[in-house]
């Protein structure tokens, strides 16, 4: 249960890397009106008119990510006017860290540390998978990115697969890019990243 409330938790703060047909697929799109359509996520429409927390409460694949936000007393920060991109870990991403690693990290003594790799997983100003293929090629195959933490997140490609490199090595893939918000852009990996 708290490792479902940690992924949602995460999910409102974090996101990057995945599959140049998901890019393609989850790429913002637009109709007569100009209007951005909504993407589907954990089961639920994100929708372009609503913030990422309006939206991420919403994803069953993120109540881990929800719940680690609530904790980490992010909500407002990232109900804020942005524009935000986060690198949203789905609920098995948080699953991949080691046994207790999530419970440990929601407990209120942590919640420094906690802050930290959620904002780890976020980028001040709008990233469109657009955008991130253009800094990929202008970089010759990598783009790097400075976090809200402070900390940088390397981005690449892996054949057909954008995935992003944290810090230590560990490797994320973008599984759903482009999920468009009212006050920014949030892209679902699968793994959860971390800064030194």
């Amino acid at each position: 249960m708290k490792s479902k409330l940690f992924t949602a938790a995460l999910f409102s703060i974090a996101l990057l890397a995945g599959t140049s047909s998901i890019f393609a697929q989850g790429k913002m799109m637009k109709d007569d009106k100009m209007k951005e359509k909504t993407v589907m996520v954990g089961g639920a429409a994100m929708y372009p008119t609503k913030n990422i927390i309006e939206n991420a409460v919403n994803s069953k694949d993120h109540t881990t990510l929800v719940a680690a936000v609530k904790a980490a007393d992010l909500v407002e920060t990232l109900q804020g006017d942005g524009p935000f991109t986060v690198f949203a870990p789905t609920n098995e991403a948080f699953e991949k860290l080691p046994k207790g690693t999530v419970e440990n990290l929601l407990k209120t003594e942590n919640k420094k540390t906690l802050q930290t790799i959620l904002t780890y997983h976020v980028l001040a100003g709008k990233h469109s998978a657009a955008d991130i293929m253009k800094d990929i090629k202008k970089g010759n195959g990598k783009a790097t990115y400075k976090t809200v933490s402070g900390g940088t997140l390397t981005v690449m490609m892996k054949g057909k697969n954008v995935v992003l490199m944290d810090e230590n090595g560990g490797m994320a893939t973008v599984t759903i890019a482009d999920v468009n918000q009212s006050n920014g852009v949030i892209h679902v990996i699968d793994s959860v990243v971390l800064p030194k």
